[in-house]
């Protein structure tokens, strides 16, 4: 199975401070990758290397088979190819959510309105928000926010879907409904890198696990194997701590 995302012995660090540590992973079309570990092992940083939020001190990463950390390139049209949810939703506050959802297929793909907004009516009609197609943000609940920040980030048909953490900031009756989007979007054969701390949710639908822990890789294989008997003491130690 080829490679649509590969990270080749990444290294990134802030000031004195190394975060990632000579990290390699791929990631292949329509699989569904977990990314877990402590905080402060470097998840969210890796995901925002891959999307060129942060660039990279050493080491290559390729999309498809361009190389998307050739200083050369220009990173707008890399990030085009991704998207990308956040812990805190960033939704724009002034825009609707409709507004929201559209926004990148209208100013970065040149999609028209008309277009853009027949799918993001349609992709909010699927979630249970087309009722709040109009509304601020702000007038939605966390769990909702979210919802639409996944529409926003599918709306464009990216190449992979890159979720860091989206369920940390909402309260935990709102967790599942966004889960279930994710759960969907994954039966639909969504490529999709996720940091999360939800380790039943990363059991039943990732394909593969990555434990991370000081900027490496400690150990990755299939969610049966790493949690059920993981080979290393610290991914036993980093399991035993967490709800499962």
């Amino acid at each position: 199975m080829s490679a649509l995302l590969a990270a080749t012995e990444v290294w990134k660090s802030f000031g004195e401070r190394e975060v990632l540590r000579g990290i390699s992973l791929e990631l292949a079309a329509h699989e569904v990758v977990a990314l877990i570990g402590p905080s402060g092992s470097g998840k969210s940083t890796l995901l925002r290397c891959l999307n060129l939020l942060e660039p990279i001190d050493d080491g290559r990463i390729l999309l498809g088979d361009d190389d998307i950390s050739d200083p050369r390139v220009k990173a707008d049209r890399v990030r085009a190819r991704f998207g990308i949810v956040f812990q805190h939703y960033n939704l724009f506050p002034h825009l609707s959510v409709l507004d929201n959802v559209t926004l990148a297929a209208r100013l970065v793909h040149g999609t028209s309105r008309r277009v853009a907004e027949e799918r993001g009516m349609a992709l909010l009609e699927r979630i249970g928000l087309a009722d709040k197609a109009k509304e601020h943000p702000d007038r939605l609940s966390g769990g909702q926010q979210q919802r639409a920040a996944i529409v926003r980030a599918i709306a464009t048909d990216p190449e992979v879907l890159l979720f860091d953490e989206i369920t940390s900031a909402l309260d935990p009756e709102l967790v599942g409904e966004v889960l279930d989007l994710v759960r969907e979007l994954a039966a639909d054969g969504a490529t999709i890198l996720m940091a999360t701390h939800e380790m039943a949710f990363a059991r039943d639908v990732a394909h593969r696990v990555l434990f991370l822990d000081g900027g490496v890789v400690v150990e990755e294989g299939p969610p049966a194997e790493l949690f059920g008997a993981p080979r290393e003491p610290r991914t036993r130690e980093f399991l035993a701590r967490m709800p499962r």
